[in-house]
């Protein structure tokens, strides 16, 4: 241990040692930062330059954690592709701590890659440098996005190889999370029959996350169904960007409401609701329109899990359980239609909005239109019909039936009471012109992998701003070649 200005309070770590495995870190042989957050960093209240420092990379390689560390390997169960797995856990990360930030909020720190722990289950721990710089890019994106998620504090190699399909540099993340608590950490207790730790597991969420929740005659039910709220707007807003997560298993859905394992994780270029880029997702279980769906298949695993929590009458636990998970459609659709509304301009809400929406999607799909540079078009619409109207011509392939898409849009703009300017200036707000494409993202792991960082320094520059074009940044707006696209992406382990 090394002294060091980070003041931890480690408030998971005071919980039951069943909770988790006190874990060494793995040696690195040769760390050195290839990104590091700074402005993450001052928001922890951390000094940058302590993390350049050789004190701070042996911190962020693991090599030697500061006094106050608490290194532990946390327990979880989840479902896997729908099947469960009664004992997961922490295969290749460690939470070395907890901080309070400059905002007052507590964050975990974990370094991810650090080696072998008792749940790895014959992995060896280790990460390459492609799925941690995955991670740290499209992270960092979606926080730029103002999507809730887990954030990159640092991305390092390690100076050591590591196995996969071929031989590639090793390397760690420190990601940053409200925690690192799951669904499946509820499972993994539930399992088990031990109510003891369900509960002191639930106190510790409500402490931690849902404070107001004590207020309620039944904290744990008022904790399932913030819990269902919170998951419910985050799907929402996923499908406002073409996220897909690609493995929205239990065991990667975050009790407070944040992206939380970017895997084979992408973001759609044309639009169609059955994309999946995951390589293990063979049926297409997580596909981009399957996402709210798995959400509340997630969140009745979870409801499942606090049955014995909810109340001692089975009957009446039930009832609890299905009373909050019943606030998810409302919750889903509410979140969806506003950011609906947002993203077409629309102030006024109007019920003939939703099937504007449906038919447009319906052209999209049907034109193989980029999801991203459609809306970035519609954003500098006019009310009335202009020569800006090429622009959609050009992305669907020239004058088409969704002209009349177009004549029904104009004639809905006519119910707001804004002009033209104020409409436009707030869809750009919300309309990104830069998302993290998946071809540029290959590129910049690729470039990365052959000791150049150059591109992805260049591609997270550009993402840090996603609804600012700029001069010199024209490719970042552009979708795939049909020889650049990315069609698999794959998990880290």
């Amino acid at each position: 241990m090394t002294a060091a200005p980070i003041n931890f309070d480690n408030s998971y770590a005071r919980l039951p040692e069943g909770f988790f495995t006190k874990v060494k870190p793995a040696k690195a042989s040769a760390p050195e930062v290839l990104a590091l957050n700074e402005s993450l960093a001052a928001e922890l209240g951390i000094d940058a330059k302590w993390l350049k420092s050789k004190a701070g990379i042996d911190m962020l390689s693991g090599n030697a954690l500061p006094d106050g560390a608490a290194s532990i390997a946390s327990a979880y169960a989840g479902h896997q592709f729908g099947n469960f797995v009664p004992q997961l856990g922490d295969g290749r990360a460690l939470l070395i701590g907890e901080v309070i930030d400059t905002h007052g909020k507590r964050r975990d720190i974990q370094l991810k890659g650090s080696g072998i722990t008792p749940f790895s289950r014959g992995g060896d721990g280790k990460a390459a440098i492609g799925p941690v710089l995955r991670e740290y890019i499209v992270s960092e994106a979606m926080h730029a996005l103002g999507i809730p998620t887990t954030r990159a504090l640092a991305a390092l190699v390690t100076g050591d190889d590591v196995i996969r399909e071929d031989v590639l540099p090793g390397a760690i993340l420190t990601r940053v999370a409200s925690s690192h608590i799951r669904v499946g950490t509820f499972q993994f207790f539930y399992a088990r029959s031990d109510t003891a730790s369900l509960k002191a597991l639930a106190d510790h969420v409500i402490d931690r996350h849902y404070p107001d929740a004590r207020d309620h005659e039944n904290p744990y039910f008022s904790l399932l169904q913030n819990a269902v709220e919170k998951q419910a707007n985050l799907i929402a807003n996923w499908l406002m960007v073409g996220f897909i997560h690609g493995v929205m298993n239990t065991d990667n859905m975050s009790i407070a409401g944040e992206t939380i394992d970017y895997g084979p994780c992408a973001f759609m270029d044309h639009f169609d609701p059955k994309t999946v880029y995951s390589a293990i997702d063979q049926g297409g279980r997580y596909a981009y329109g399957n996402q709210p769906s798995i959400g509340q298949w997630n969140l009745s695993a979870l409801a499942q899990a606090m049955l014995p929590i909810l109340d001692e009458n089975e009957e009446q636990a039930i009832e609890y359980a299905k009373k909050a998970l019943d606030v998810y459609p409302q919750a889903f659709e509410a979140s969806y239609e506003k950011l609906i509304r947002s993203k077409l301009g629309l102030l006024k809400p109007d019920e003939g909005d939703i099937a504007l929406w449906q038919d447009l999607t319906k052209h999209l799909a049907g034109n193989e239109v980029d999801f991203t540079q459609f809306f970035r078009a519609l954003s500098k619409a006019s009310s009335q019909p202009s020569m800006k109207d090429m622009a959609f011509h050009d992305l669907f392939g020239g004058p088409s039936m969704f002209d009349m898409w177009m004549v029904a849009y104009r004639s809905r703009l006519q119910l707001e009471d804004r002009s033209d300017e104020e409409r436009q200036e707030a869809m750009l707000a919300v309309n990104p012109a830069y998302i993290p494409r998946n071809h540029l993202v290959n590129e910049a792991l690729e470039e990365a992998q052959k000791g150049n960082m150059a591109f992805a320094n260049k591609l997270m520059d550009v993402l840090s701003s996603p609804y600012e074009e700029r001069a010199g940044f024209e490719r970042y707006l552009l979708p795939p070649k049909p020889e650049e696209a990315i069609t698999n992406t794959f998990c880290g382990t």
